[in-house]
């Protein structure tokens, strides 16, 4: 962390680093992480003394990590092949010209 940095920066840092280790990130990976999450962040609220136009226009790194983690967009429920496997299981008739929507409905997801 910046030398004058406040204790709320320092706490976010290692927050940020000790989740990404937990995730399985390596030490190094997860410093960098963390200090680029938090110079993002004091640019983005007038902290530091210079910020780049990204910095401060781009979507914060909180909303960002919160699109990425899979809570908004994306597959929903399980895969076609999931699906055809548990027809196949419980001996679901014509499974084999069945779509995902239609395989779904059938078993009733």
């Amino acid at each position: 962390m910046p030398a004058g940095s406040s204790p709320k920066r320092e706490r976010q840092y290692e927050h940020i680093k000790e989740s990404a280790k937990k995730r399985g990130t390596s030490e190094k990976r997860a410093e960098e992480m963390a200090a680029r999450t938090v110079n993002k962040e004091r640019a983005r609220s007038g902290e530091s003394k210079t910020a780049s136009k990204t910095s401060k226009q781009d979507m914060s790194s909180s909303k960002r990590g919160g699109q990425r983690s899979g809570s908004s967009g994306g597959p929903k429920g399980p895969t076609y092949d999931q699906l055809y496997e548990e027809a196949k299981r419980k001996g679901v008739h014509g499974r084999s010209n069945m779509n995902k929507e239609q395989l779904q409905r059938e078993l009733g997801k």
